[in-house]
């Protein structure tokens, strides 16, 4: 789709006009420059916003304190994949490419980027063996069903409900009192035009609003 590879049979692009893309690679952190600190790495990535909406936004992703003064080099793969996601944030972008985006990631870093994702204002493709995560951010679902692709018009939910091999799959995997796979949460459409939810916007503070951050998707862990 981004045009890195050729397809073996037929065309792969990405069409229309004043499309702006930002493209979240699974070795996204292996761009990263080791001898930055978190720091200095959020700032080259900057789009104009001031130290302290910089300083919100690494708290959102957990980085506190002396922890911005870490080096690159000195990070776990965690923490290198949500610095990554950090400078995805602050760049102009209405269409997001995510490549296992939650790979690395832990449960509250998760819930901000599911959060992000359900209020960006633009278009999303995401690949992603997280079926929870799917869940709560995709409004359609692409499946490879005999070497073909076929589109569900409808949430993860809806999928599972048409295709009765995947919802035994699935369902024979829940644990008593894990949370199930639900329809994805319908956001107010109002909500898109605040800054504070936009991907590249200048106003990141109180990107995650939930009191319960860090709760609700702890009982999902064996589910996933």
């Amino acid at each position: 789709m981004i045009g890195r590879e050729k397809p073996d049979q037929g065309t792969a692009k990405i069409v229309g006009a004043n499309v702006e893309m930002s493209y979240f690679e699974q070795n996204q952190a292996d761009a990263l420059d080791l001898s930055k600190t978190v720091l200095e790495t959020i700032q080259g990535a900057s789009n104009g916003q001031s130290y302290n909406e910089l300083r919100a936004l690494l708290g959102q992703f957990l980085f506190k304190g002396d922890d911005v003064e870490k080096k690159v080099e000195f990070l776990s793969g965690g923490e290198k994949a949500r610095l990554s996601l950090c400078c995805m944030m602050l760049r102009s972008a209405n269409l997001l490419i995510l490549d296992e985006p939650t790979n690395h990631l832990d449960i509250p870093a998760k819930e901000m980027l599911e959060e992000a994702l359900q209020h960006f204002a633009g278009s999303v493709m995401v690949v992603s063996h997280d079926r929870y995560f799917i869940s709560k951010v995709a409004n359609s679902i692409v499946a490879i069903e005999d070497k073909k692709l076929v589109k569900y018009q409808g949430d993860y939910k809806f999928y599972m409900e048409r295709s009765k091999e995947m919802r035994e799959k699935i369902e024979a995997r829940y644990v008593a009192g894990v949370e199930r796979i639900e329809a994805a949460p319908v956001i107010d459409l109002e909500e898109l035009t605040k800054p504070k939810r936009n991907f590249g916007g200048a106003k990141t503070a109180s990107l995650v609003t939930r009191k319960d951050k860090g709760v609700k998707n702890a009982k999902r862990m064996r589910q996933t």
